[in-house]
């Protein structure tokens, strides 16, 4: 399975090993992990998504990898429902003959991610505002994103 979207941790050290697994052509293994980030000002962050949909725009993500570079295997998990500050929330790794590939698609896979995946994201503030706080897209994701655009 290439894509998962769920709210059980994962160990990306075995996610990592497994992308080259058995695979002695793999010469590359790029990947990238995400925390909550806790500023001191954020207790926690629930992510909420459409289920079907959010896996079909995963999905539509790592086949547009596959079609800008020459990938062995591609893994992709990101998590749903309340975390804290310094749980995972997304891994992303990619298995390449070259590291070039490797690096690249990892990078436009989370470029992607962070701007047309459908998640929505909410913060508790350690203030205790009442509902907390919506996360905005960021201008720096979009321009991120903007650089893989053919």
């Amino acid at each position: 399975m290439e894509v998962s979207v769920q709210q059980a941790d994962f160990d990306a050290g075995a996610e990592i090993a497994a992308l080259s697994a058995g695979d002695t052509a793999a010469g590359a293994v790029a990947s990238f992990v995400g925390l909550v980030r806790g500023d001191g000002e954020v207790a926690a962050m629930t992510l909420e998504h459409y289920p079907g949909m959010t896996e079909a725009a995963l999905a539509e993500i790592v086949a547009q990898a596959r079609k800008r570079w020459e990938l062995r295997r591609i893994r992709v998990i990101h998590r749903v429902g309340r975390l804290l500050p310094n749980d995972r929330i997304v891994f992303a790794g990619v298995a390449s003959s070259h590291r070039h590939d490797a690096f690249a698609a990892c990078a436009f896979i989370m470029d992607y991610l962070k701007t047309q995946a459908p998640f929505w994201k909410k913060e508790e503030l350690t203030n205790g505002a009442q509902g907390g706080r919506w996360v905005d897209a960021r201008e720096s994701d979009d321009l991120a994103a903007a650089r893989w655009r053919e």
